[in-house]
């Protein structure tokens, strides 16, 4: 591991070092509170990467502004590797989806790497009696009016999917949103919503209680941690594959050796087995994978969902 260290460090920037060899602990900034899937796997990431590097991460939750009061100290922080952002796909889809948005996620910030990813649910009130998409269209086509998705944040991949949702369907449910899946699974559970599509982690408890009803996961096979839910294919959508994915970026302009060592390390991190292990009762699976690909797959990422959205007519908030 000190070999390592001392590879690790010319490489990721002289700041990352202090003048007399000792390490500097690399601020890792999570823009969410504490405890939910976003911080769960940024915090495995950060685990990982400082074993890799062995380097001291310290982990810094920076709440609020749908995520951008801890994107905007990243983007204003030196591109020397020393600060970094680990967050949810919903970063990269703030322009879309807000009005006030002091920073673009695509051009502000360096991809360095995608960790991870997690297939949603499709979830009902029980007293809709349905069990699959299949049985719940019907229902739908004959009383558009009469049901609603909740919805756990605007530019989520959850947005996205129901936006899918209503395209496959042919329908345009009304999509109420709340201030995180806390509030939104509350109202589905008491009716006040009939439907929601919604990451697994948050979900599934109420799932196996019988509180929910998961017709569908997102994916195009089911998932290790719910292999009781069939794939919206096999629910009756096919086509309906919306992952939520989780990555790591630094400020715009970081140095390409930077990008290249911490990506290196990260990928070594999430393919250890034990990565694996930690995240598979959550319903997440790890990726690695380069740091252009992640570039690409933001690109791709966002362009299908600003399509989404205007097809949908949908106005940043």
């Amino acid at each position: 591991m000190r070999r390592r260290a001392l590879l690790a460090a010319p490489l990721l920037a002289p700041g990352l070092v202090r003048a007399q060899g000792e390490a500097r602990a690399i601020r890792w900034v999570v823009p969410y509170p504490p405890g939910g899937p976003a911080d769960v796997v940024a915090r495995i990431a950060a685990l990982k990467l400082g074993e890799e590097l062995g380097l001291p991460l310290v982990v810094e939750n920076r709440a609020g502004g749908n995520g951008t009061i801890g994107a905007e100290l990243v983007r204003q922080a030196a591109a020397d590797g020393q600060t970094l952002l680990a967050a949810p796909s919903v970063h990269a889809m703030a322009r879309l989806v807000l009005r006030a948005v002091p920073f673009d996620p695509v051009t502000d910030f360096t991809p360095v790497a995608r960790t991870a990813e997690a297939p949603l649910l499709v979830l009902a009130n029980p007293a809709l009696g349905v069990r699959s998409i299949a049985e719940l269209l019907p229902k739908l086509r004959a009383a558009p009016e009469r049901f609603s998705f909740g919805l756990s944040a605007l530019g989520a991949a959850a947005h996205l999917a129901v936006l899918q949702f209503n395209r496959l369907a042919g329908l345009d449910l009304l999509v109420v949103p709340y201030r995180g899946s806390a509030p939104a699974l509350t109202d589905l559970i008491g009716g006040r919503v009939q439907l929601m599509i919604d990451p697994i982690p948050a979900a599934l408890p109420h799932v196996r209680d019988g509180r929910l009803v998961a017709l569908a996961v997102t994916s195009p096979r089911r998932a290790g941690a719910a292999p009781e839910v069939p794939t919206a294919a096999e629910s009756g959508m096919p086509g309906l594959e919306v992952f939520s994915w989780y990555g790591v970026w630094g400020p715009a302009g970081l140095p390409a050796a930077t990008v290249a060592r911490l990506n290196a390390a990260l990928n070594d991190g999430m393919r250890q087995q034990d990565t694996a292990r930690r995240l598979a009762p959550l319903g997440i699976e790890p990726v690695a994978e380069s740091a252009a690909a992640f570039r690409q797959y933001i690109d791709d990422d966002v362009a299908r969902s600003a399509a989404l959205l205007r097809a949908a007519n949908f106005q940043p908030e």
